[in-house]
């Protein structure tokens, strides 16, 4: 028990840190524009990375990072090596000023110290057999993928911002919330249809039937049970969770846990999230009509306009950081809860690991990281108010919306992804590349350098223990 609790305090610690070490991905361009001073910069983000408590509540991104190893390699010493990895790395990166990604120290360490873990106990043997290689290729696609959908994203916006015609503007971006609304909706049913299968357990089942054929029929029934239930899922926003569930019971399975199964379902709900997203388009809309048709336009209104939505656009990030960021501790403080036996699930992970995580990442944040803002803030290229407003309402909308597939991103690389998009906007010799080149080098080798830090990590802690 006294390991487990020292394994929490450490993951708490590498939270914290990430928060300071994040912290320049949140207020960089705010502190860069002077929208914000650095002091009030960072109360501002790590207000609003706790706030992300209150809305995120699936914790998808959590179950992922839990679920990086198989069950059978996870031990406490196997996390403790490679929180200790990924502590390493992270201060190392931060000492010198290169935004590395903690979740990818995180991800590495884990995997590295089991696969240590297994070639010490079990020899020789696959990688795929330690670890879920699905969730790591996702994970490292997306090392490119994040950053990408950010560039694309703030240089979409920025094109849009910068358009003459106010009426134009503010039609496409009627559209384009739109089209939001629809793919946070298909997400949405997505994850309703993915917490009704963890509601029927489809992949232990399935793990049993290799084990005991005879199982067959049951993992049959439950198949049904789900295919019938499906089209029901599109009725979740006009009957809730509870009416949702009661409807499931009554109809196609009379056996279910309508308690249960609502609590599933209702971790699907990503509402907070749009309506959010809705009200902070409304909000935009209705600064360029105030200050472009009701007001007379002059370059001092429209540059103040703009550093006023960047307070918005800079919470926004900070939110989507503090929701990505926090469940990756979530998940290993919960894998370390099931190797020690105090739960048999992620899913039974108790509320207070999400308070402390949220907590921790917040207090983080407050204590800043100098060093990465004034690379994140000025060395990439030069950035104005309107290109902080893209660039962090790019990486906001990047981040909602991996949290919603439950893909741990790192919220450097997509801060950076959409910095670099604001840049080439203008020209592509506006982006410092030379930086950018050993940025890339840094996200590469983060996963491979953990993964050999948390590996002999563990071989000295197995020479203690």
């Amino acid at each position: 028990m006294t390991f487990l609790v020292v394994i929490i305090v450490l993951a708490l610690i590498f939270d914290y840190i990430n928060g300071f070490h994040d912290a320049a991905n949140s207020i960089a361009t705010i502190v860069s524009t002077k929208v914000l001073t650095p002091f009030q910069a960072v109360i501002w983000a790590a207000f609003f990375n706790f706030v992300a408590f209150f809305i995120f509540k699936d914790h998808a991104v959590a179950n992922t990072i839990g679920k990086t190893v198989h069950k059978e390699f996870i031990t406490l010493d196997v996390i403790f090596a490679g929180l200790i990895a990924a502590i390493i790395w992270n201060l190392f990166t931060w000492w010198y000023g290169i935004p590395s990604s903690s979740s990818h120290t995180l991800i590495g360490g884990f995997a590295g110290a089991a696969i240590a873990h297994a070639f010490a106990t079990k020899g020789a043997i696959g990688i795929p057999s330690i670890v879920e290689m699905d969730k790591i290729t996702k994970t490292i696609l997306f090392i490119f993928i994040a950053p990408l959908m950010g560039m694309v994203i703030s240089m979409f916006i920025t094109l849009v911002t910068i358009m003459q015609n106010v009426w134009y503007r503010v039609g496409i971006i009627c559209l384009a919330a739109i089209g939001t609304f629809i793919l946070f909706n298909q997400l949405e049913q997505s994850k309703l249809s993915e917490n009704l299968s963890k509601y029927y357990n489809v992949d232990k089942l399935k793990k049993e039937v290799v084990a005991d054929p005879s199982l067959q029929a049951k993992l049959d029934s439950t198949t049904q049970f789900i295919a019938a239930a499906k089209p029901l899922l599109k009725q979740y926003d006009e009957l809730g969770s509870d009416k949702l569930a009661s409807l499931i019971a009554s109809s196609v399975d009379p056996s279910a846990d309508v308690k249960k199964l609502s609590k599933d379902l209702k971790k699907a709900d990503n509402s907070a999230i749009v309506w959010g997203i809705m009200l902070v388009v409304l909000l935009f809309i209705l600064t360029y009509i105030y200050v472009e048709k009701i007001k007379t336009p002059n370059s001092y209104r429209v540059a103040n306009m703009f550093k006023k939505l960047q307070l918005l656009s800079s919470a926004a990030f900070s939110i989507g950081h503090g929701g990505n960021d926090a469940q990756k501790v979530m998940g290993i403080i919960a894998a370390a809860m099931v190797a020690n036996g105090d739960i048999t699930d992620l899913k039974q992970m108790p509320d207070w690991v999400p308070l402390a995580c949220y907590a921790a990442i917040g207090l983080g944040t407050l204590s800043g990281g100098w060093k990465i803002v004034k690379t994140m803030g000025s060395k990439i290229t030069k950035v104005t108010p309107l290109e902080g407003v893209a660039a962090e309402s790019a990486g906001a909308l990047t981040l909602f919306m991996t949290e919603q597939m439950g893909i741990p991103v790192s919220t450097t690389h997509t801060i950076t992804g959409s910095i670099i998009g604001v840049g080439a906007t203008k020209r592509l010799s506006a982006v410092r590349w030379g930086v950018t080149v050993n940025l890339l080098w840094a996200w590469i080798l983060t996963i491979p350098v953990s993964a050999v830090l948390a590996g002999t990590t563990y071989f000295l802690i197995s020479l203690v223990r």
